[in-house]
């Protein structure tokens, strides 16, 4: 009997899977948010922020540094503009004491009086007024609709000190940690209010509070008079906004969305969120529960490519919403594979992955540099097609369609609210796939050391 026992226990441990130990990229701050918004009717905003930060980080912090991008588009720092912001700082406080600081271009910078140790915590406030530019990007006004995007300042993640990098009017150049947010609101009454929530709202409510967890950002759209269409996927009110589009249109967009967020949500996990809102407005963009798909850089497109543009955006709502990656550093990361879960869905019924290899057209360059690294006109090469491409062709070597589909759920439920590196997903990679080497990468992702677990 206690041989079979043995032999039993044996045979248990032989059977049973690896496990794979992810090593998520620690954010070193945690963040709470108390935001007050308000506008009049004449386009003229008043904010009230208050943060508590939180230091996780295994160093003692002398200063605050956090994004502030409204300042980029004042007339000092976008003389291009033909209506630049205009934005007026009130008050400046640390644990509710007056603070000296600086801001230069997109970054506020705060001497602390008391050092801040591990596990000890900071509360940043700020009160300001603003005006958005007219010919903005993402911070904008656009016709009689306002697009608050990064609206507040922002706080970096802090690794080897504050990860704060400078703006770029290409690409996202700031990176932030899963936070949670209070939000207080008042607008006017002939107002829309759209914006990242947990809840399903509704369209009427002009003034009100909500609070929303464990997102990277909060976006606020303002809307004149939109036409929506509301459709719904479960529990997930997906509504679309339009203005001077045809009903007609708007309906494809929302069963393009309902069909594409069922076709994520059931492959890749579960979305978090109680809804799901597309703007028709703007340029292509992801927020965490809002999507804006009017143009690519301020240029009309077709009504099928605005359609493709909400498929890519709604699958970044798994990658970068949830999975998140640096999009400075490694901005591949989530276009890339949302390009890939893009493709998954659009061609379903195809077993492998089709492509266009322009390398030999193409400087050689990683995937995974910094921004500023790459020259504006071709920055999209390397970060959106050849991340792709090679990624097409690594699925296609190893089973195709089904075995990316399978990947990005194992990816998903192994990096949710994780922040994930090139190295990190090279790592993850090789384990799931086997592969024995980096030879697959070399090519097109510059790597440090990796190993197999």
């Amino acid at each position: 009997m206690l041989f079979i026992y043995f032999l039993s226990i044996f045979l248990l441990i032989g059977c049973s899977e690896v496990v794979f130990n992810p090593h998520e990229v620690p954010a070193g701050s945690q963040s709470n948010y108390n935001m007050k918004l308000s506008m009049d009717t004449n386009g003229l905003f008043s904010a009230d922020i208050s943060i508590d930060i939180l230091n996780v980080s295994n160093e003692k912090w002398d200063e605050l540094k956090l994004y502030f991008i409204p300042n980029m588009f004042t007339s000092e720092n976008s003389p291009q503009l033909n209506t630049p912001s205009e934005i007026g700082i009130e008050s400046v406080k640390i644990d509710n004491q007056d603070a000296s600081y600086s801001l230069k271009k997109d970054t506020i910078n705060i001497p602390l009086r008391t050092l801040v140790s591990p596990n000890e915590s900071v509360k940043f406030q700020m009160k300001y007024h603003f005006t958005l530019p007219i010919d903005g990007f993402r911070f904008e006004k656009i016709d009689s609709n306002y697009h608050l995007a990064q609206w507040y300042p922002m706080v970096p993640t802090f690794q080897k000190g504050w990860n704060k990098q400078h703006y770029t009017f290409k690409g996202e150049s700031y990176h932030t940690a899963f936070s949670n947010f209070n939000l207080t609101f008042d607008i006017p009454k002939e107002f829309t209010l759209v914006t990242t929530s947990d809840e399903d709202r509704l369209l009427s409510v002009n003034n009100n509070s909500f609070r929303i967890e464990n997102v990277k950002e909060i976006f606020v759209a303002i809307l004149k008079d939109p036409e929506v269409i509301q459709k719904k996927s479960d529990n997930v009110n997906i509504r679309v906004f339009g203005k001077g589009e045809s009903e007609e249109f708007l309906d494809e967009v929302a069963e393009t969305a309902v069909e594409s967020f069922n076709y994520f949500q059931s492959n890749i996990g579960p979305y978090p969120h109680k809804q799901l809102d597309i703007i028709l407005d703007g340029p292509g963009m992801e927020y965490p529960g809002v999507v804006t798909a009017g143009s690519i850089y301020g240029r009309s497109v077709t009504n099928e490519a605005i359609k493709n543009i909400v498929i890519h955006e709604i699958a970044h709502q798994w990658f970068y919403g949830i999975v998140s990656n640096d999009p400075y550093t490694d901005a591949w990361l989530d276009e890339g594979i949302a390009e890939i879960a893009t493709y998954l869905f659009k061609y379903s019924n195809e077993k492998e992955f089709s492509y266009i290899d322009f390398s030999d057209k193409m400087e050689p360059l990683p995937s995974n540099l910094p921004l500023h690294e790459y020259s504006k006109s071709r920055q999209s090469n390397y970060i959106y097609g050849q991340s792709y491409t090679n990624l097409a062709k690594i699925f296609n070597q190893h089973g195709g369609k089904q075995t990316a589909k399978d990947f990005l759920n194992s990816y998903f439920t192994h990096y949710k609210y994780k922040e994930v590196d090139t190295d990190e997903f090279v790592r993850f990679m090789k384990f799931y796939l086997e592969l024995e080497d980096d030879s697959l990468f070399e090519d097109w992702l510059e790597l440090e050391e990796t190993e197999n677990e």
